[in-house]
């Protein structure tokens, strides 16, 4: 199982960014997936889910009304739409992808079973 997070970069604060993620090696319409990020010297922290059937999301507080998550089944990949960005939100963004994730659990790294490498998005002020 592969799971590639591109999209990453320098923007200024108010910008945006779209992050992409192609899974393969995998039967992806069967698996949920989430963007995680990570913060220098944080800890990893959920950012937004979507179930495998599409009809669940979940965001962090953080991020509601400024970041959109969605997915392409017959592409095999997981979009994160980031708008209003702030400093706040740089970080090593990752993409995970779990089979077994119910609506209770979609915020937990735990849940899944894959990651990929991240990608890196820092925001100036």
């Amino acid at each position: 199982v592969q799971l590639q997070a591109s999209g990453g970069g320098l923007v200024q604060a108010g910008g945006s960014l779209r992050l992409s993620c192609a899974a393969s090696g995998l039967t992806f319409r069967r698996y949920s997936m989430a963007w995680f990020r990570q913060a220098p010297g944080k800890e990893r922290e959920f950012v937004a889910a979507i179930k495998y059937s599409g009809d669940s999301i979940r965001y962090a507080d953080s991020v509601k009304g400024r970041f959109a998550i969605s997915r392409d089944n017959a592409k095999n990949t997981v979009d994160l739409q980031m708008g209003s960005l702030n400093p706040e939100d740089t970080a090593v963004y990752y993409c995970a992808a779990g089979q077994r994730v119910i609506v209770s659990t979609m915020t937990r790294d735990q849940a899944y079973d894959y990651w990929g490498q991240g990608t890196l998005v820092t925001v100036s002020s």
